[in-house]
């Protein structure tokens, strides 16, 4: 069985997606997969409920208890590791990862972003695309590189920017189609792992 493991901060919404898609395409049986385990660096994180509720190990990494990064990547690739991943992805996990940490899952490690990437990388992507003038924004799933926000795209989904919308309203109208591409990435990507 190949497994998963999800990496958050916040409410899981990404994650709580994958893990719905998986239930109900049934990728234990059609991928050989299951979503093995939810990791956050936030023991408030709302998302670790849901993984609880859904029988999915939930862990805690407190970014906050170690000196630098390099030391919490470490223990948290331990954390990982225990649960022998084929796959890791990253749902709103609000950590720069360390050159190190990529490298030990190269091929192996997947981020969404919100934006049309190579456009807006990092922080701010809809306030910036609106300030930009775009005409669209959207989505990206990729696999993570040293390089923030970089790495060979895997889905996207294009997002119409309305006249008069707010970096508010277009995140909310882009987290619904977020939803939709991350698991079909990661279904497609899973039988060549």
């Amino acid at each position: 069985m190949k497994k998963i493991v999800i990496l958050i901060s916040g409410g899981g919404s990404n994650m709580a997606a994958i893990v719905r898609a998986a239930e109900r395409d049934n990728w234990a049986g059609t991928l050989g997969a299951q979503v093995a385990a939810v990791i956050s660096n936030r023991a408030d994180a709302g998302g670790l409920a849901f993984a609880r509720q859904h029988g999915i190990a939930a862990e805690v990494v407190d970014h906050k208890q170690f000196a630098n990064r390099e030391a919490f990547d470490e223990v948290l690739a331990q954390t990982i590791d225990r649960h022998g991943p084929a796959l890791v992805v990253l749902a709103g996990f609000m950590r720069i990862l360390t050159p190190a940490f990529v490298s030990r899952y190269q091929g192996r490690l997947l981020n969404i972003h919100p934006s049309l990437l190579p456009a807006f990388p990092g922080l701010h992507t809809h306030q910036r695309a609106i300030e930009a003038g775009c005409r669209f924004g959207g989505a990206t799933v990729h696999q993570v590189t040293a390089e923030l926000d970089h790495g060979p795209i895997l889905e996207q989904a294009v997002v119409p920017i309305m006249a008069g919308d707010t970096a508010e309203a277009l995140a909310a109208r882009v987290l619904t189609q977020e939803h939709l591409i991350y698991p079909r990435a990661i279904a497609q990507l899973l039988p060549t792992l």
